[in-house]
């Protein structure tokens, strides 16, 4: 019954067998740009590439800062450190993320709480946020009344009335490179003196209302991994507007090294977090092809939604605030037991599917985190399935 499917995918990539879910393409000048790194020796973090990486992205994306780390991971576990987040403290967050968002949350000493997505955006419910933090969570006043600088926050929290933890971040995240309500999001969070981080990993490309994803909060985070929209091998970039947070950031990701000619002097614990220029060499070239590879992204996903328009298959598209970049092309099917049933024959004909991922709650270390009513994010675990969504293009 899904003949059709796998025959309409290897038409749109004849070239590939098996087809890949999400597969990198060279199309410019990697290999020179490779190349000037070794025949000139820098190769690490120090390099022409690392900043020319950090401008175009800030550029692109209208972040007045971008900041080049190893992966997107270390850039939210930065992200949240600098917006306040401590030992013990809770970090509002989805359920239906790739794991790397709540192990980021994790790696700050933080406990994530999961809060149900929207359906069709397949992010952070703003309606759901909001509610769960007007029942359980109250402020408490402190005896400090200074501003945080980083976060021009109040020095009071917003705490969980269970726990008595504080509520030090909300973290949504764009799922599959979809934009979810960020805006309101935003406008929850700052009702409750709360900074948003957006995990905006999958989503480069991707506008809300006009404005690229990863700039709505305090500031948001991108991956470079090699199945993302474009790849540094490994890679992550924090954009803000916010100038201390970039300094700040910068420091902390180049283990506090205080400038100096030739004495080590560190100020604080740290983390030797920043991209080698020979992964950011890589990201240059990748940006000067960024807008034909978005095109060419959502070219296909016009093809996808054309395709399925007539079948009883409901095929995710963008909302009418979005522009999304159709990291991955996603379908739902009618439950968990068809899902189940096309990613079996798919990949038994050498055509690559995925499901969404397990939710986060059912992983065991998340297993006894706090939760909301989450019967959304349940509805699209248990139908929905990526689609092979690479360039249609040969590489070479």
């Amino acid at each position: 019954m899904f003949e059709d499917i796998i025959e309409f995918i290897r038409n749109l990539y004849p070239d590939q067998n098996p087809v890949p879910l999400h597969a990198p393409v060279f199309l410019g000048k990697e290999k020179n740009y490779l190349l000037d790194c070794i025949d000139t020796t820098y190769v690490s973090y120090v390099g022409k590439y690392v900043n020319r990486f950090e401008e175009m992205t800030a550029e692109y994306t209208g972040a007045k800062y971008a900041l080049a780390v190893v992966n997107g991971t270390a850039a939210l576990q930065v992200a949240l450190q600098l917006a306040g987040v401590k030992y013990n403290d809770e970090v509002i967050t989805q359920p239906l993320t790739f794991v790397a968002t709540a192990n980021a949350i994790s790696h700050c000493g933080a406990k994530p709480v999961f809060i149900d997505v929207d359906p069709d955006t397949m992010g952070m419910s703003p309606e759901k946020l909001n509610d769960w933090l007007s029942k359980n969570t109250k402020y408490k006043q402190s005896g400090n009344q200074t501003i945080n600088q980083l976060t021009n926050l109040p020095a009071g929290r917003q705490v969980n009335k269970l726990t008595g933890n504080p509520i030090s971040a909300i973290v949504p995240m764009h799922t599959f490179g979809f934009p979810c309500r960020i805006d309101e999001i935003v406008q929850v969070a700052n009702r409750y003196n709360i900074p948003v981080i957006e995990d905006a990993a999958e989503s480069l490309g991707s506008l809300y209302k006009g404005k690229h994803t990863g700039t709505f909060g305090l500031a948001g985070i991108l991956s470079y991994n090699g199945n993302k929209t474009i790849t540094t091998g490994g890679g992550g970039m924090i954009i803000t507007d916010d100038e201390k947070l970039s300094v700040k950031a910068k420091h902390i990701t180049t283990t506090a090294k205080i400038p100096h000619p030739y004495e080590f002097v560190h100020d604080e614990v740290a983390y030797n977090y920043r991209m080698p220029n020979i992964n950011a060499a890589i990201g240059v070239s990748q940006m000067e092809k960024i807008r034909f590879i978005i095109n060419n992204k959502r070219e296909t996903a016009v093809l996808y939604e054309e395709f399925f328009k007539d079948r009883d298959i409901d095929f995710i598209s963008e909302n009418k605030f979005s522009r999304a970049n159709f990291w991955l092309n996603s379908i739902l099917l009618k439950d968990y037991d068809l899902r189940n049933k096309f990613l079996t024959f798919s990949n038994s004909k050498g055509v690559q599917s995925r499901p969404a991922w397990v939710l986060m709650p059912k992983l065991k270390m998340y297993s006894d985190c706090i939760k909301g009513d989450l019967s959304n994010a349940l509805q699209l675990e248990a139908r929905l399935v990526n689609l092979p969504s690479s360039l249609r293009i040969t590489a070479h």
